[in-house]
């Protein structure tokens, strides 16, 4: 059976956009803001994932959400934005100024009072919070290296039927590039591969901007 897959063309990738991300002044600033700051903006997670974000917070009706890698802001508002009213999104991230721009979208996007910005290592924060403190969604795009500690930490907070995202877990190619042995690439190598095999877990990566994985606790 021949592979089904169509490349998606400069012009492809525009018809995409056009059809699944809906104007935004608030998100188009923040992105031009960030793209301001130069090298780090790589960082800023693609229209077409913010999109896929605001919608597996709705259909899976989130209540409480955490994400590890708040950056400028712009997933944390995707997440938000699903959210009901009384909702919760936990964002952690280290970086006080990227995270100083995110507050003032927070605010400027309205969602301000469904986020709660967590400074200091993720890992610290999970293990901070109440031990009967579960979550329905959850997003990880932060240090590649850490991504097989952010996943088992949690899962394990992770209420059954609850959604895992993952970001970069194609990282450019290079997870099948074997010339490749950075500590970064073996670490998503090897969260991959765990995942393809956790029985815990439902599965499945689509071809969204650097690879998305979504995993549905069991």
């Amino acid at each position: 059976m021949p592979d089904k897959f169509t490349s998606l063309t400069p012009e492809l990738y525009r018809y995409l956009l056009d059809h699944s991300v809906r104007p935004d002044p608030v998100l188009e600033r923040l992105r031009e803001e960030t793209a301001a700051l130069g090298r780090p903006a790589v960082m800023q997670i693609a229209p077409d994932e913010g999109a896929l974000l605001t919608l597996f917070v709705r259909a899976i009706c989130a209540r409480r959400a955490i994400e590890i890698g708040t950056f400028t802001g712009y997933s944390s508002i995707a997440i938000a934005r699903g959210l009901p009213p009384d909702g919760r999104l936990v964002t952690c991230d280290v970086n006080e100024e990227w995270t100083r721009i995110a507050r003032r979208y927070f605010r400027e996007a309205g969602v301000a009072e469904r986020i709660e910005l967590r400074l200091g290592p993720a890992l610290d924060t999970l293990a901070s919070l109440d031990r009967g403190e579960s979550f329905d969604f959850a997003f990880v795009d932060a240090d590649k290296s850490s991504y097989p500690a952010y996943y088992e930490a949690i899962l394990e907070r992770l209420r059954p039927g609850g959604v895992l995202m993952i970001d970069n877990v194609l990282w450019g190619g290079r997870v099948v590039d074997p010339s490749d042995t950075s500590e970064a690439t073996r670490a998503i190598r090897a969260l991959n591969d765990r995942i393809a095999v956790d029985e815990r877990v439902d599965a499945a990566t689509l071809p969204v901007a650097d690879g998305v994985t979504i995993a549905r606790r069991r």
